[in-house]
C-alpha cells in the first residue's frame, strides 16, 4: 500500500561481536529492512559479523536458524559463542599471517597446520577436507559460505592471539610433543642417534633430545628453554581457567 512504511527488524549484536560492526553501529540496535527474501544469516553477515562468530540467533525470544527470514517488527539478538566453544576434534588450520601463533600452538601440543603459500581457496579446501577449524583475521574469508568452520583470532600480538585461541577452544594440551616447524609428532631420540646432526657445543652440553617423525628436526631444551616453559605454563593456566568458566 502506498505510503506504508518499510517493514523493518531490529538487530542487537552482543558486545563481544561489536568489533565486526562499523563504528557508527556499535553500542545500539541496528534497524534492517525486511525484504522477504534475505535470510537472517545473510542480514547478520551484511552487518559485518561472520556466522562463524555467532553462538546463537534469537528472534522474539526464540532460537532461530540462519535460514530464517526476518519479518516486520522482529527483535533479533545476535549472541557470541560460549567459551570454551567445544568442537569434536580441536584441530586447526592457520592462514599465512599467523605463523607465530601456529608455532606456539604446536609448542603446547595442539594440532596446528600452517602453509605459508596457501591462498584463500586453498585454505578453505583444506579446512573442509581435513575438518580443521580455520583460524584467521580475514573477516571476508570467514564470511565465505563454502567454509565448513572457522574462527576469528582476536589480538594484534602473538601473546594475545595465543590466549584468545586457548580460551575460546580450550584444546587438550600435550606440551613438547609436536614439531614447531612442521607439526609432526616428536619422539625421544638417543644422543648417539642424532649426534651427527648436532653442533659440537650442543653435543657437549645436552643429553636429552627428541626428533620429529615428519621432518627429522632434532629438539633439546636449549637457551630458550625457560622462555618456552613460561609460554607452556601460561597456556596450561589459560586452558584450566577456560574449563572452569
Amino acid at each position: 500500500m502506498a505510503g506504508e512504511p518499510e517493514p523493518m527488524a531490529e538487530v542487537s549484536v552482543a558486545p563481544e561481536l561489536a568489533l565486526f560492526l562499523r563504528p557508527g553501529r556499535r553500542g545500539a540496535p541496528v534497524m534492517v529492512r525486511c525484504d522477504g527474501v534475505s535470510t537472517l544469516g545473510h542480514v547478520v553477515q551484511s552487518l559485518g559479523v561472520p556466522l562463524t562468530e555467532v553462538g546463537a540467533l534469537v528472534v522474539n525470544g526464540r532460537p532461530e536458524q540462519p535460514r530464517y527470514r526476518p519479518a516486520r517488527g522482529d527483535l533479533v539478538h545476535v549472541l557470541a559463542p560460549d567459551r570454551p566453544q567445544l568442537v569434536d576434534q580441536p584441530r586447526f588450520l592457520l592462514d599465512v599471517h599467523l605463523g607465530t601463533l601456529a608455532r606456539r600452538l604446536r609448542l603446547v601440543g595442539v594440532d596446528a597446520a600452517y602453509e605459508r603459500e596457501a591462498d584463500d581457496d586453498d585454505l578453505i579446501e583444506r579446512a573442509n577436507a581435513t575438518r580443521r577449524v580455520l583460524l584467521t583475521q580475514d573477516r571476508g574469508l570467514l564470511r565465505r559460505r563454502s567454509l565448513w568452520r572457522g574462527a576469528y583470532v582476536r589480538g594484534a600480538q602473538p601473546d594475545e592471539q595465543f590466549a584468545d585461541v586457548l580460551s575460546r577452544f580450550a584444546p587438550p594440551l600435550a606440551p613438547w610433543t609436536r614439531c614447531s616447524a612442521c607439526n609432526g609428532p616428536l619422539a625421544p631420540a638417543a644422543k648417539a642417534d642424532v649426534a651427527a646432526l648436532l653442533k659440537p657445543g650442543t653435543r657437549r652440553t645436552y643429553e636429552t633430545f627428541a626428533r620429529c617423525g615428519g621432518c627429522g628436526r632434532v629438539y633439546w631444551r636449549g637457551a630458550h628453554g625457560k622462555r618456552l616453559q613460561a609460554a607452556v605454563d601460561s597456556a596450561v593456566r589459560i586452558v584450566a581457567g577456560a574449563g572452569r568458566a
